[in-house]
């Protein structure tokens, strides 16, 4: 039961990672609410902590670079899904606070609770091009450079990476293989990539940080320069990696020696750019050619946007209904078991045949342009009819629908008003379902070859 002046508890579990997290000012206890929803994300931020704790030791202990480069990798992965974690409760939280104050709201007028369905986003084919010099490309002069990069997909709270790919002037596209599904999506949502890079060429030796070189020089300098060097040279109160300063903060990516991924381009996706085809999206590049983890990017990435809403592959309504036949006796009436899926009613003889994926008996088309309406049937019944109207060829055909009652017809009425609102939602994506490939399994990725380049292809879809 709701009470007004009850206190919200925290829950963190005793000894847990995200506990010791809590112990070294790395995260504001405060947070943390006794809700089911708060608990499911604490486990996650909990495995993500002692993940992250693994990364850093295997990190430390590599001796190899392509084992360094993946440990400096699940490190990056790790500290972000950590903050998208953190950002997730403090959202949730603020919903909270504003749901109290709505209830506890006096004048509150009513409110319009119909939300759209959720459904799958999916991101595939990414590939983004590299623009190098003549003298780089075409006749192979000059330094070669190579860096380690990889994409982070973060949509709401769920984030994803992809596999990491070693880059050099040889290549033309970046190519990620990678199928990624987001579940459970809304239709005002906003997908977030960013590209990673790590130059492959740095020493990752020991001895390169900050406090290692501060150690060398101390015993160069002598002890009381050497003492001052090592103190402008720690962490300050307000530095991101410290916890002496008044606001405790997150340590994004823990100080550990080896390689550093930056980033290095990134763009926004939503419903907009969702489109069943290849398409090209602009990039917003950071940094400059001075830095170890530069590429010459074109400054646009392709791929394919797809989206499926519940609406258009699941159930929202079935059950029995009556339809008037066509052109026949105004009296003839068939019985039929109708499911509302998609852009279709689908009408079965009986529901065994839905259960055996027999094909309807006919399909009537509920689409954007379908009209919908009830009328009385006959005033002793008290029983409507349901009209529903489409074009088609330039003339209009109206099917006519009954139930056993006026609840049923309410209930039918009210999933139509649901389905087209879904489908104002989801737009473009409840015209026809796109198909959504499941992630196949990884394979090494292939050398691309300067013909089938990016170069030849800018031109076609750049919107």
């Amino acid at each position: 039961m709701f009470c007004r002046n009850q206190t919200a508890r925290a829950t963190v579990a005793r000894g847990s990672a995200l506990e010791m997290e809590i112990r070294r000012g790395k995260f504001r206890k405060s947070v943390f609410l006794d809700t089911s929803q708060d608990s499911d994300i604490q486990k996650k931020i909990d495995h993500e902590i002692r993940m992250r704790d693994g990364a850093c030791k295997l990190l430390a202990a590599c001796s190899q670079k392509d084992q360094a480069l993946e440990a400096s990798k699940s490190l990056q992965t790790c500290s972000t899904r950590i903050m998208a974690y953190m950002s997730e409760l403090q959202r949730m939280k603020e919903a909270q606070v504003m749901q109290k104050v709505t209830r506890r709201s006096s004048d509150a007028g009513p409110m319009d609770d119909r939300l759209p369905c959720k459904g799958k986003v999916a991101i595939s084919d990414l590939r983004i091009p590299l623009m190098w010099k003549d003298t780089e490309y075409f006749k192979n002069k000059g330094e070669l450079h190579r860096c380690a990069v990889f994409c982070l997909l973060q949509l709401g709270g769920e984030i994803f990476d992809t596999d990491m790919v070693i880059v050099d002037r040889t290549l033309t596209d970046i190519c990620f293989d990678n199928t990624i599904v987001f579940n459970e999506v809304s239709p005002g949502f906003e997908l977030r990539v960013e590209l990673y890079s790590c130059s492959s060429e740095d020493d990752y030796s020991t001895g390169s940080t900050p406090r290692k070189l501060a150690s060398k020089l101390s015993s160069s300098l002598g002890r009381s320069a050497g003492k001052k060097l090592r103190a402008a040279m720690e962490p300050g109160p307000c530095s991101p990696v410290s916890n002496g300063g008044a606001t405790p903060l997150l340590l994004p990516v823990p100080s550990v020696p080896g390689p550093k991924y930056h980033l290095l381009a990134h763009t926004s996706l939503s419903l907009s750019h969702v489109q069943d085809s290849f398409r090209t999206h602009d990039l917003t590049i950071s940094g400059n050619e001075e830095c170890s983890y530069w590429l010459p990017l074109y400054g646009s990435m392709c791929c394919r946007l797809a989206a499926q809403p519940h609406c258009m592959t699941q159930q929202m309504m079935s059950g029995c209904l009556k339809v008037k036949q066509l052109g026949g006796d105004p009296q003839s009436w068939t019985k039929v078991y109708a499911v509302l899926k998609g852009t279709s009613l689908f009408c079965y003889h009986r529901q065994e045949d839905v259960e055996a994926n027999i094909e309807p008996a006919f399909t009537i088309a509920i689409n954007k342009e379908t009209r919908i309406r009830a009328s009385e049937k006959d005033p002793q019944s008290k029983v409507q009819n349901i009209c529903i109207s489409n074009q088609y060829g330039g003339e209009e055909v109206t099917h006519t629908l009954t139930t056993d009652s006026r609840e049923d017809t309410h209930r039918w009425m009210e999933a139509y008003w649901q389905h087209f609102y879904d489908m104002s939602q989801w737009k473009q994506c409840c015209d026809d379902l796109m198909k959504i490939e499941l992630p196949s399994p990884r394979k090494p990725a292939p050398v691309t070859l300067k013909q089938g380049s990016l170069y030849h292809e800018m031109g076609k879809s750049s919107a």
